[in-house]
C-alpha cells in the first residue's frame, strides 16, 4: 500500500508545484497630472504605483494624447482626473477608450467646493472666497482645486474609498495610507499658514488665475493675472493695464511661471517699483511620486514669500 501511496503523493505534490501560484496584482491606475498622481501614489504605497500622463513640464490645457497614454486607458481600472475644463485633450478619449475603467472626476466629487472662475483678470477681493454653482460639470469654475490641502485631504479619501471598492483585498492597506497622508496634509496646512501670515495683505500679481485656491486657503491678496487664457499671450492692452494697476495698487511682486516669457515680464514691470518671481502650479521640475506633492506646496510657499518680501519690501 505504501508503494503505491508514494507515487501518487510525488504527482500531487510535483503538479502543485507547477499550478500558477495566486497573486492579487494591483489595481491599473492612470492619474492625469502630477499633484493629484503625487496623491494617489501616497494612497497606493505598498501595493502599486499609478501612471502619470501629463509628464515634464507639459500643461494640461493644450496636452495631446501619445499612443502609450491612450494603451493605458484602455487597460486601466481607474482613471483619476480633474475634469474637461482643466484636462480637456481627456473628453474623447474617456469616452471610448476609459469606458471600461472606473472614474473620479474631482470636479463631480468636491463640486461644493469649487471657487468662481475669475474671468476679468482684476480682481475684487470679495470674489476670493465665495463658492461657484453647479453641480462641477456645467458651472464656471476654477479647476486647479489641488491647490488646497484642505480639499487634497478630500481627495485622498475619495481615492482610497474608490481603490478599497476595486481592490478589497488591499482596502485596509488604502485606508492606512490615507490615514497617513491625511495627517501630514493637515500638518502642512497649518505650517504654510503661520509661514503665509506675514505676507497675506502684500498685493501681487500672477501669470494666469491657477493659484486661487492657494489664495482662498491662506488669505492672500492676488489683484489680478496677466493673462485670462494660459494658452494665449497677452495683449498690448493687457500689457498697459496690468502696468497701471502695479502702479496704482503698489503691487510688490509679478510672478511669471516656468513657461513664461521673461522679456514679457520685464516689460510689464519697466519703471514700476514691482519685483518678479516665479510659481508654478504643477511641479513641473519635480519627480513624480508620493513627495512631490509636498516639495509643491512647500516650494510655492518659499517662492511667494520671497517675491513679498523682495527689495520693495526693504
Amino acid at each position: 500500500m505504501r508503494k503505491k501511496i508514494l507515487p501518487l503523493l510525488c504527482t500531487f505534490l510535483c503538479g502543485s508545484l507547477l499550478l500558477p501560484a495566486i497573486v492579487w496584482s494591483a489595481p491599473r491606475v492612470v492619474v492625469s497630472i502630477k499633484p493629484i498622481h503625487a496623491l494617489v501614489a501616497g494612497v497606493m504605497q505598498g501595493v502599486g504605483e499609478p501612471q502619470l500622463l501629463v509628464k515634464g513640464g507639459a500643461s494640461p490645457h493644450g496636452y495631446v494624447l501619445r499612443p502609450s497614454d491612450a494603451r493605458a486607458l484602455s487597460r486601466a481600472d481607474l482613471i483619476v482626473w480633474v475634469g474637461p475644463q482643466l484636462e480637456s485633450f481627456l473628453k474623447k478619449p474617456l469616452a471610448t477608450l476609459g469606458k471600461r475603467a472606473r472614474q473620479l472626476q474631482l470636479t463631480k466629487v468636491l463640486a461644493d467646493r469649487l471657487l468662481p472662475l475669475r474671468k476679468s483678470g482684476s480682481w475684487e477681493e470679495h470674489q476670493h472666497h465665495e463658492r461657484a454653482d453647479g453641480d462641477g460639470e456645467h458651472g464656471e469654475f476654477n479647476p486647479h482645486l489641488w491647490l488646497d490641502p484642505r480639499l487634497a485631504e478630500q481627495i485622498v479619501a475619495k481615492t482610497a474609498a474608490i481603490l478599497g471598492e476595486i481592490d478589497p483585498v488591499h482596502r485596509p492597506q488604502y485606508q492606512q495610507n490615507a490615514t497617513r497622508l491625511q495627517a501630514r496634509l493637515a500638518a502642512l496646512h497649518a505650517r504654510l499658514k503661520a509661514k503665509l501670515a506675514p505676507v497675506k495683505h502684500i498685493p501681487f500679481i500672477v501669470f494666469h488665475d491657477a493659484y486661487q485656491y492657494f489664495e482662498a486657503a491662506y488669505g492672500l491678496n492676488a489683484i489680478g493675472s496677466i493673462s485670462i487664457d494660459p494658452e494665449r499671450k497677452p495683449g498690448a492692452r493687457r500689457i498697459r493695464q496690468m502696468r497701471q494697476k502695479i502702479k496704482q495698487l503698489n503691487v510688490r511682486c509679478v510672478f511669471s511661471e516656468p513657461q513664461f516669457e521673461p522679456r514679457l515680464l520685464a516689460t510689464i514691470i519697466e519703471g514700476t517699483d514691482a519685483g518678479t518671481g516665479v510659481l508654478d502650479p504643477l511641479g513641473a521640475d519635480l519627480p513624480a511620486g508620493p513627495e512631490s506633492y509636498f516639495q509643491l506646496l512647500n516650494a510655492l510657499a518659499d517662492n511667494l514669500l520671497a517675491g513679498l518680501r523682495g527689495p520693495a519690501a526693504s
